[in-house]
């Protein structure tokens, strides 16, 4: 079965529009969970822009689901991730004026970075995935540094036109299908909705997917129970 990982950060933009602690995370980590998620995923950015360090050791102690943490590959988070200790950790790139993780991480770029925060993750029992493009060349390079998982960027797929769909489609089954064969476990996630999951999700081999913005979105005008309900349904 397919897990459903459901982002959070942007019930945190919303707070921090404001900084008088609503909505609280922690009540909408409880509402995902009764909507059937299974895991809840948070963004601690260097520039703190949603999540704060508070709220990753609120989710630790209050969540009722693990707590995946994505974070760039720095000293100073990875301090954090050790003290936290998440089930998992996904190491994305990550730049301040952007709007959104825009790429995948170029894994042999990053290599003395990762090779620093790697281990001492893997260490502490956390679980460490790569969130990378999908390309057999990252897809093999994250195994031959020592990734547990690669979650695959689907915003190329997400973003394209009927002229490019079934190419980037095809990029992503043909970068799952060396995960699969390499024994990586396989997630993906990055601009994922309710109109284009299913083609992704049908990818074999796929364990987990992380969707938020689509969720919180959609939550304005259902709630957040039932829009994680709705997303996890076509999951299934």
């Amino acid at each position: 079965m397919i897990k459903l990982g459901v982002n959070i950060d942007h019930v945190a933009t919303l707070r921090q529009a404001r900084r008088q602690g609503i909505p609280d995370i922690v009540q909408a980590a409880r509402a995902v969970s009764a909507g059937g998620a299974d895991i809840i995923t948070v963004h601690l950015r260097r520039d703190r822009r949603h999540i704060q360090d508070s709220d990753l050791y609120l989710l630790k102690k209050n969540s009722p689901l693990p707590l995946n943490m994505e974070m760039a590959a720095d000293r100073d988070i990875t301090g954090i991730a050790l003290d936290v200790r998440p089930a998992s950790v996904c190491l994305v790139p990550e730049n301040r004026m952007e709007l959104t993780t825009e790429g995948g991480l170029n894994v042999k770029e990053s290599a003395s970075a990762l090779e620093e925060t790697l281990p001492v993750l893997k260490k502490a029992g956390i679980e460490v995935s790569f969130f990378i493009d999908p390309l057999k060349e990252q897809v093999r390079a994250s195994y031959e540094a020592g990734a547990d998982a690669v979650e695959l960027h689907t915003g190329s797929y997400a973003d394209s036109g009927p002229e490019t769909l079934e190419a980037e489609l095809n990029r992503l089954r043909e970068a799952a299908a060396l995960a699969v064969e390499l024994g990586l476990k396989l997630n993906a996630g990055h601009g994922l909705d309710y109109s284009n999951l299913i083609p992704v999700r049908d990818i074999p081999g796929i364990s987990e997917l992380n969707i938020g913005y689509s969720i919180v979105c959609r939550a304005i005008f259902t709630g957040l129970e039932a829009a994680v309900r709705e997303m996890k349904e076509l999951i299934l």
